[in-house]
């Protein structure tokens, strides 16, 4: 059974509002507390996305990414510009 996109909705806007609720009562950004709220947004978002694209074939137009996506993303376009720039070397040569 697929989830029904209205109640995902409500429960990527309620695992929001604990999410903000949790940043501003802890003076530590990385508390247990603030880490588990941002995991229940992030896992709410998908969920919401995945049911609205079910239901009605529409994506929601954000993307979500952790930590470890955007590092490895930022390791792989650097690595990409040194080979272009290698390339380009090569090729004045």
């Amino acid at each position: 059974m697929a989830t029904d996109p209205r109640a995902a909705l409500d429960r990527f806007i309620a695992a929001l509002e604990a999410h903000y609720d949790a940043a501003r009562g802890s003076s530590d950004p990385d508390s247990p507390a603030v880490d588990a709220a941002a995991n229940a947004v992030e896992d709410a978002f998908f969920t919401y996305d995945d049911a609205l694209y079910t239901r009605f074939h529409v994506a929601v137009p954000l993307e979500a990414y952790g930590e470890d996506d955007d590092d490895e993303d930022d390791d792989d376009l650097e690595e990409l510009e040194i080979e272009e720039l290698d390339e380009l070397n090569d090729a004045d040569h």
